[in-house]
């Protein structure tokens, strides 16, 4: 089994999702990721392009065999296919690689099988830019490129062209210390100390490894990612099923493992655990903490259950503010405001078409 690009973002979302991918599992679809790919694709397109446009012909290349890199004289190559292989097939000098090591938490797992199976690494490269080397006997150097639509990065967009440098330099044998991420309508670059990420690359293919090599998937756990997934469907499906703790978003993996070492394991489980008490005068005026197992009856018997006698009171005049948005970019284009006045209201919107109006 090949560790991919796709199977290490899936993981940094979800282990779930890279075991999906990893089985072959049909997706059931997600607008939201179909257009998350389209945008991508059509920003690389477009970043490729303007890459390539000040550059002679002879300064660029496309998809160059793996095996020529070492002593290429292109100055920016495109699509690049890097791969390490397991350690059993590669040569004398690949034996004293870091990685893929032993995998001390993979409890109950033939080691053999997690480096027969699981421990190559493979990459497409969306760029490749060659420094020549500066002098005799000193290496060219080899920067990896990823292009990003969004304009805010992510740990995880770090990590993922981290995982791109660590296949670069398995393959070469040599250090890949720095990369670059092209991203926003601005097309600003990044740079990232992709060495610095090196240790945490490793743990998270050590932990891949172990999950592909298991032949039971994870435990099915729903997170934020949920909405963005091609398998939110089968996914919710499945904790509907099972009735499983992970339906309540509100609860953490801490809290999870509590409930279950105390033997509880659903929601409706859970439910019964909820037992309405009377608090001390001294507590009364503080806010009441929230209870899941409230949150969990609320579901079984399909009712609104209210904590204590909340009160409203809105005293003098009442606004009521709406923002609206694209926090990506850092740009909010209305605000709405809605004074009221006895039995009447004011409303008033101010809109920004472009992020030089906002400040109007």
């Amino acid at each position: 089994m090949k560790i991919t690009p796709l199977l290490f973002c899936s993981y940094l979302k979800c282990p779930s999702k890279c075991w999906l991918h990893a089985a072959g599992e049909q997706a059931s679809g997600n607008q939201y990721s179909e257009w998350l790919q389209s945008q991508n694709a059509s920003y690389r397109s477009e970043a490729v392009n303007r890459m390539i446009a000040g550059k002679p012909a002879d300064g660029h290349t496309v998809n160059p065999p793996a095996n020529t890199l070492k002593t290429a004289n292109w100055q920016l190559a495109l699509d690049v296919t890097v791969a390490s292989e397991p350690r059993s097939s590669r040569g004398s000098e690949a034996q004293t690689s870091s990685w893929p090591p032993a995998i001390p938490d993979a409890k109950g797992i033939d080691q053999s099988l997690l480096t027969s199976t699981a421990t190559s690494v493979e990459s497409l490269l969306h760029a490749v830019e060659r420094i020549p080397s500066e002098g005799r006997g000193k290496a060219a150097q080899f920067i990896p490129i990823r292009f990003i639509f969004r304009h805010k990065l992510t740990k995880d967009d770090r990590l993922l062209l981290a995982f791109d440098a660590f296949v670069l330099s398995e393959m070469l044998g040599r250090d890949v210390s720095l990369g670059k991420i092209i991203h926003g309508d601005d097309h600003a670059t990044l740079k990232v100390k992709s060495s610095a990420l090196a240790d945490e690359v490793r743990k998270r293919l050590d932990k891949i490894a172990a999950l592909l090599a298991s032949p039971t998937p994870p435990d099915l756990v729903l997170n934020r990612h949920c909405a963005e997934c091609e398998f939110h469907t089968r996914c919710r499906q499945k904790a509907l099923e099972t009735d499983d703790l992970s339906l309540l978003a509100r609860m953490s993996e801490k809290e999870r493992k509590e409930f279950r070492s105390k033997g509880i394991f659903t929601v409706t489980q859970l439910s019964y655990t909820f037992r309405p008490r009377r608090r001390p005068k001294r507590q009364r005026d503080k806010r009441e903490k929230y209870h899941h197992s409230l949150k969990a009856l609320a579901i079984r018997e399909k009712k609104i259950h209210i904590v204590g006698s909340p009160e409203l009171k809105i005293e003098g005049t009442p606004v009521y503010l709406d923002v609206e948005g694209l926090p990506d970019r850092d740009f909010y284009y209305l605000i709405g405001l809605r004074i009221g006045s006895g039995e009447s209201a004011v409303q008033h919107s101010l809109w920004a078409d472009t992020v030089a109006d906002e400040g109007c």
